[in-house]
């Protein structure tokens, strides 16, 4: 065995600390102490004869030596796990653990999710709503649904579907404000998501050509897009949505769509897995069915288009 694997437990503490870029992060991350970590790393350098670290306010960050270093050691973590997996892989009954955001979560898996538990009923699913990313490759989560663009490179990404945003209310508000032209949206209350940078209603109002003074506009900031559903049913103003997540309360009556002006590229969702889960049997089956699922409101959509 090559000398240099006698330095394995202080090469996980310089994984942890380059990837959390913190030395009580990684402690707390492998559970150890934050001289424990700073000890195995002050080693390390000591037998490299480098310095791996430097800090930089409350950060640890990578020298030009210890970056190559996290690369090597990354691409040899992962390979190592690659093997575990293959080694030993659950079987496909068991349970799975999925996070996504509140409002795919609420409005698209959950009303969808018995469909999944009639066919594989010995896979019980948890689900994590929430709208920061969790890092997939060291925690018990399996499979991520995560909206925009998604810059994970040690994980796998399937990409699920992209839809267009558009301008949806109330029926009653449709009526008393008789909308009939995209410019009077900029006298109604505009429902707008804090965390949304993906699309906004800037971008809404370029695309539908209506000049606009932001000052002027009224404003109702919401931290999930079920907040502003409630808000907009209730006749308090307009949020931008889709017809994934909105789609049913417009057939429903409950809301409208005033103007067929679509914002593209819109709304776009990616599901991420490690491919080294010991858990690829049941991530897989729930893969497939999540693209069943998106499949079958495709066909939908177009048997709704086709007879309007």
């Amino acid at each position: 065995m090559e000398n240099g694997l006698r330095h394995l437990n202080a090469l996980r503490c310089f994984e942890a600390a380059a990837r959390l870029k913190s030395y009580s992060k990684a402690g707390e991350d492998l559970f150890v102490t934050q001289a424990a970590i700073s000890q195995q790393i002050r080693g390390l350098e000591k037998a490299l004869g480098s310095k791996l670290f430097y800090r930089q306010g409350r950060e640890m960050l990578l020298t030009a030596q210890g970056e190559i270093l996290a690369n090597h050691v990354t691409t040899g973590f992962d390979h190592i796990l690659t093997g575990l997996s293959r080694a030993q892989c659950e079987p496909l009954d068991g349970p799975l653990t999925v996070t996504t955001t509140p409002s795919f979560a609420s409005r698209w898996l959950m009303p969808k999710l018995w469909r999944f538990t009639m066919k594989y009923p010995d896979i019980p699913i948890k689900v994590i709503a929430t709208p920061t990313e969790d890092d997939l490759r060291h925690s018990g989560i399996d499979i991520a649904i995560r909206q925009g663009q998604v810059n994970a490179p040690n994980l796998h990404n399937h990409f699920l579907y992209e839809e267009p945003v558009f301008p949806i209310c109330s029926p009653e508000l449709a009526t008393s404000l008789k909308l009939t032209t995209p410019e009077q949206l900029t006298k109604c209350w505009l429902i707008h998501g804090i965390n949304s940078v993906t699309f906004t209603w800037a971008k809404w109002f370029e695309k539908a050509k209506v000049p606009y003074d932001e000052k002027q506009l009224l404003w109702m900031e919401v931290t999930t897009f079920d907040m502003g559903l409630n808000a907009v049913m209730a006749g308090h103003g307009v949020c931008l949505g889709t017809m994934s997540l909105a789609g049913d309360f417009i057939e429903k009556g409950l809301l409208v769509k005033p103007f067929d002006i679509g914002l593209t590229p819109g709304v776009r969702y990616t599901l991420l897995h490690s491919e080294h889960s010991p858990r690829l049997k049941r991530i897989n089956v729930f893969k497939e069915w999540v693209n069943e699922e998106v499949e079958l409101i495709k066909k939908q959509q177009l048997t709704s288009l086709s007879d309007s």
